[in-house]
């Protein structure tokens, strides 16, 4: 046997043990689709305005990613979301007044959440970056476009309409359910300014003025999983 024959032998002795004994363990990766819907309870923290939190609803699906040898599993969710709040303002801008102006805005968010096993898939909880894209802040009540914000002395209710619509968010909550049905509840707050693009526009608000606000949501969904 020449020297040349050996060495090829060895190595491939060699590379037979290696894949005899060191093979990892092979998983079954299970992929799920899920839908559902619920409730949002929102708001935005801001400075600028007296703001009240209001409700509105929701409808999320997505495909979720169950990794039995990890101790998280891992979804990709789209949310498309109605939502309402309120703040204070009056009729006209020269008689005090303290009325609700109620606002409602459309929103869709996409989203990858990473959800931490506490109890195997039974209970989870998740954190993840969000995605939102949002139309313009809507007057619900069309009575009350012409109203005017308190806390100033000549500023429209509607000229506060043109937010910041793409918005960057963070989310963190907890999944519970059993088989193909599940309950979440999530906490979401906006890391962008979402009154960053009125800072733009020349606003009658009669000094100087810095608007600052950030979102602040709660949702409550239940989901079916396929």
């Amino acid at each position: 046997m020449t020297i040349r024959t050996y060495i090829i032998l060895v190595a491939l002795t060699i590379g037979f043990v290696t894949l005899g004994f060191s093979q990892p363990q092979n998983y079954e990766i299970k992929n799920g689709f899920f839908i559902g819907g619920g409730l949002t309870q929102f708001d935005i923290t801001t400075d600028n305005f007296q703001t009240k939190q209001g409700s509105g609803w929701m409808i999320s699906s997505g495909i979720g990613a169950y990794l039995p040898h990890k101790w998280f599993d891992i979804s990709y969710n789209i949310q498309l979301l109605q939502n309402k709040f309120e703040m204070s303002g009056r009729m006209t801008d020269d008689v005090a007044g303290d009325e609700l102006i109620e606002y409602e805005m459309f929103a869709a968010q996409a989203g990858l959440i990473f959800h931490i096993n506490v109890i195997g898939p039974y209970l989870t909880i998740d954190l993840g970056p969000q995605l939102q894209y949002n139309g313009e802040l809507e007057v619900a009540n069309g009575s009350q476009e012409s109203y005017f914000l308190n806390g100033y002395d000549a500023l429209g209710a509607m000229d506060i309409a043109e937010i910041t619509q793409f918005n960057v968010n963070a989310m963190g909550g907890v999944s519970f359910g059993y088989g193909p049905i599940k309950a979440r509840a999530q906490y979401i707050y906006g890391l962008t300014n979402t009154f960053e693009k009125l800072n733009g526009q020349n606003l009658n608000t009669g000094t100087p003025t810095k608007f600052k606000g950030n979102q602040s949501m709660l949702t409550f969904a239940a989901f079916f999983t396929f």
